[in-house]
């Protein structure tokens, strides 16, 4: 390891990418001389624990400061400087220019290698009221304070924007007892997410009294005695606190002003090590551009953990750690909770990978989150996504009330190994009863996957709207009674008795299987497919595709 004695490095921004940066560095050059520059006064929080404190789940607002600027000058030596903003780079220079934010004095700080950690900054967008002040976003612990102080006297919230942060916001304020409305562009909740995988989320959030409006935006803020938000729609609903929770764009204007490569969207550009276009210039965390794991494209992905490791390999690189290997890109691996359940993703959606023309295939499958016979199992879906062609795992969906994030983080462990349907299939899971079952729900995706590719089942997640399709209902006539496909022509033949009904079924049309999880329909697509039936199987069954508050919404032949 060839170390250089008293590097300056200059750090601009804390939190995840900068602090861990910052950390890493010290650990490899005792000598270095290490500023850490913070425009706020908190230089490293844990500010997806912001929401948390807000609602009370989180008693105690210290334990958001990983570390104060006190305890970094102790610990690591490290000059920082918070409350001051870095305004201006001299590249041929190699300095950056401070102001202090209070008393508004500037100074040039020399620099040998630099790393740029300006963070994201939650969209506003132009619309009239957006200066109401009780209209809010949250990014710090700042804002954090103010949206809590503001809560203690509301009534009434609405929260716009239905992605992971909202839905975190939408659930504290439930729990502070506050009536919730959710408003959401997308005609889903979790835009990210694939349609069906949101409609237990979308149910539970309807169950604990959040009003969801889906399919409309936000159109402009009235301020009177309550804050009226008007909808795209026509639609208007009054407020006494507002959180704006529609996204976020890079803070990159001191990168373009210095003449730094950026992308479409914005972003700091930087090559597998974190440098920039400038050499001397490394970038990391929620402000870069990367490379998408799954595609190679070029993509953005504004989360806490790609962002710590981002920092730690530039510091590496920065020192020359001999055994510093690039960074392999993002799977955008992400969940969230909303009282009960949880839902997430990891890789690519069926959503993205259409829009983006790829060929995949998929799988949508239900079981338990532990051997069923064991007390306290509740239902998983899971949802898988693979290349055709090679085999190679894509993506993954999960969503359920336990055993979300655990399957999530072996599907992301897979895709990150390169690991094929056939490769997933043979997986050893730990198993005992309670923890999980001998055929895992990660096996069963891939088994029913490897199915899917030998031909051995023709998956499909829609019902054609034909009248030549015949629908056969293979659920226990007495759980048909009780929840009927009301809005499809169905024939009920329960799978114990499909071999002696064959007789019912014309062997000229086509023939779909569906049940309520998936697995006696696809028993009965085997049986069919054996006896001369073209037969297709809805995949997951009933309750992976349709919302669980409302009877099935099958299109009528």
């Amino acid at each position: 390891m060839n170390l250089t004695n008293g590097k300056r490095l200059v750090i601009v921004g804390g939190v995840a990418a900068g602090a861990s940066c910052a950390a890493r560095a010290r650990r490899l050059d005792e000598s270095a001389q290490i500023t850490l520059i913070e425009r706020g006064p908190d230089v490293s929080f844990a500010n997806c624990g912001l929401p948390y404190f807000i609602g009370g789940e989180i008693k105690q607002r210290d334990a958001l400061a990983v570390q104060t600027p006190q305890t970094l000058k102790a610990m690591l030596a490290i000059d920082v400087r918070t409350s001051t903003e870095a305004i201006a780079i001299d590249r041929p220079g190699k300095r950056v220019q401070l102001r202090e934010i209070a008393a508004g004095t500037t100074e040039w700080l020399p620099y040998d290698k630099l790393l740029l950690a300006p963070g994201a900054v939650p969209l506003r967008p132009d619309l009239p009221g957006i200066d109401d002040p009780r209209l809010f976003t949250l990014r710090s612990l700042q804002d954090m304070d103010r949206i809590k102080a503001t809560a203690a006297s509301a009534r009434r919230v609405t929260v716009i924007g239905a992605g992971f942060i909202g839905l975190e916001m939408a659930e504290q304020f439930v729990r502070l007892g506050k009536q919730v409305t959710l408003v959401e562009l997308q005609d889903q909740v979790l835009p990210p997410l694939d349609g069906p995988m949101t409609h237990l989320m979308e149910d539970e959030l309807r169950r604990h009294g959040i009003e969801l409006i889906l399919g409309d935006g936000i159109a402009g803020f009235v301020g009177e005695a309550a804050l009226t938000c008007r909808l795209n729609s026509g639609r208007v609903v009054e407020a006494d606190l507002v959180v704006l929770s529609i996204g976020v764009r890079p803070d990159t204007a001191l990168a373009r002003d210095a003449g730094l490569e950026l992308g479409l969207r914005g972003h700091i550009c930087v090559n597998p090590f974190m440098q920039t276009s400038d050499p001397d210039i490394y970038a990391a965390g929620d402000a870069i551009e990367i490379k998408d794991f799954v595609s190679g494209d070029a993509t953005a992905v504004p989360l806490g953990g790609p962002a710590n490791r981002q920092g730690r390999l530039a510091a590496d690189h920065i020192f020359h750690l001999e055994q510093t290997k690039p960074y392999p890109g993002a799977l955008g691996t992400a969940i969230v909770r909303a009282f009960d359940v949880a839902a997430g993703l990891t890789g690519w959606s069926e959503k993205r990978l259409r829009a983006a023309g790829r060929m995949y295939r998929s799988v949508t499958v239900n079981d338990n989150h532990h051997a069923g016979y064991y007390p306290g199992a509740k239902p998983l879906l899971l949802k898988l996504l693979w290349d055709p062609e090679t085999g190679r795992v894509l993506g993954a969906q999960v969503t359920g009330f336990l055993g979300v994030d655990k399957r999530l983080d072996v599907i992301a462990t897979a895709i990150t190994g390169g690991l094929t349907i056939d490769d997933l299939a043979q997986l050893e899971l730990a198993y005992a009863p309670p923890f999980g079952a001998a055929k895992d729900i990660v096996n069963l995706a891939a088994f029913t996957a490897c199915n899917a590719r030998d031909g051995l089942v023709t998956p499909i997640d829609s019902i054609p709207n034909d009248p030549l399709v015949q629908v056969v209902d293979t659920r226990p006539a007495a759980l048909v009674q009780a929840h009927p496909l009301t809005q499809v022509s169905s024939v009920n033949i329960p799978l114990g008795a499909l071999r002696q009904r064959l007789g019912e079924l014309d062997r000229s049309r086509p023939v779909v299987t569906v049940c309520a999880l998936g697995k006696s329909a696809y028993f009965a697509a085997r049986i069919l497919a054996q006896n001369g039936f073209q037969v297709s199987t809805l995949t997951g069954g009933i309750r992976a595709h349709f919302d669980p508050r409302t009877p099935a919404k099958l299109p009528t032949p």
